[in-house]
């Protein structure tokens, strides 16, 4: 008896944290007739609930009653089924932006754990009708993106389409971390044919789909700076490090996170990691940070540092020997 009393107990808090979601203030006698009990119960109903971190004011007097107010953490939130879709709809079509979408894709995966299966489709449906433009970004299935972060939540295997040279391959991953960048989403996962760890854009993925095996996570990369080092540098032929005479701080203000690895080197110093197909483009855009600078590495990038200088003192109409820049 007692257990059937403890639920009854738990539904009528429940209960109560609803109605006091859905009005501003509401006295102890209405609250007790909503719920069929009394106002005693109400009182200590209501200590439950701040018991559960739920900040639960009772004001006295005329206009006077129980209201729910800010608190210092968020406790849960209790939603009825047309605030859930709602809020399931927005943050899956949120989650397909790369600005905002990664912590949309958070939150609709701690909704997604206690999500009724009744309403999955029809928030699939209402999802589908929504479109957006003038975003910058290439466009991500969200449902894709659903269950990636599944995946990665509850370990099993994923597999889906790839492109590679001239066609698309199947591949066999065991998903680690979702990335948004300012500009896409990535994947870093551990590629069970290629046995090694690898970086996916979502937008290319086709035909996502969860597999029945689970795996155990093995020891992994830091997911954001192993994406962000492969997205500028090890996704290129060449790649360049570079010691910059500026705070990381001001040269990260000047390079997009998805061009360059900047890393800190005290308090006047950074290294910039970078790739690209042609080395000369790396080094103009270190060139015009504005910044002075040394090549770290390749050796050869150094030398045609040298050939570059004489070419530009020559456009300048002195000769090849550059002037004293110190006097």
């Amino acid at each position: 008896m007692a257990d059937g009393d403890e639920r009854g107990t738990t539904e009528r808090v429940l209960t109560l944290l609803g109605l006091l979601q859905q009005r501003r203030v509401w006295s102890g006698p209405e609250l007790a007739d909503r719920l069929q009990v009394t106002s005693r119960t109400i009182r200590r109903d209501v200590e439950r609930l701040r018991t559960l971190g739920y900040p639960v004011y009772a004001g006295q007097g005329v206009g006077g009653g129980y209201r729910l107010g800010p608190g210092q953490d968020l406790p849960p939130l209790l939603l009825d089924d047309e605030e859930a879709i709602a809020t399931a709809v927005s943050l899956l079509v949120g989650a397909g932006g790369a600005s905002t979408g990664d912590a949309a894709l958070r939150a609709l995966t701690k909704i997604d754990r206690v999500l009724p299966t009744r309403l999955r489709r029809e928030i699939r449906t209402l999802a589908g009708s929504v479109e957006s433009f003038g975003t910058g970004r290439p466009p991500v299935d969200p449902e894709a993106l659903m269950t990636l972060a599944r995946s990665c939540r509850d370990e099993v295997e994923v597999g889906f389409g790839y492109p590679s040279a001239d066609r698309i391959q199947r591949r066999r991953v065991e998903p680690y971390r979702l990335v948004a960048s300012d500009r896409r989403w990535y994947l870093l996962a551990y590629d069970l044919d290629r046995d090694d760890w690898r970086t996916f854009r979502v937008d290319r993925m086709s035909e996502v789909a969860a597999r029945t095996w689970r795996f155990r996570p093995r020891p992994a990369p830091d997911a954001a700076t192993y994406v962000q080092e492969g997205v500028a540098s090890r996704v290129y032929p060449n790649s360049a490090r570079f010691v910059v005479h500026a705070p990381a701080e001001t040269v990260r203000a000047q390079i997009p996170p998805a061009a360059a690895v900047v890393r800190r080197r005290g308090s006047d110093h950074c290294e910039v990691l970078s790739g690209a197909a042609d080395l000369d483009r790396v080094l103009a855009h270190v060139l015009l940070l504005g910044h002075e600078f040394e090549v770290l590495e390749p050796p050869e990038l150094a030398a045609r540092c040298h050939t570059l200088a004489q070419r530009l003192a020559r456009a300048g109409g002195t000769s090849g020997q550059l002037p004293d820049t110190d006097s």
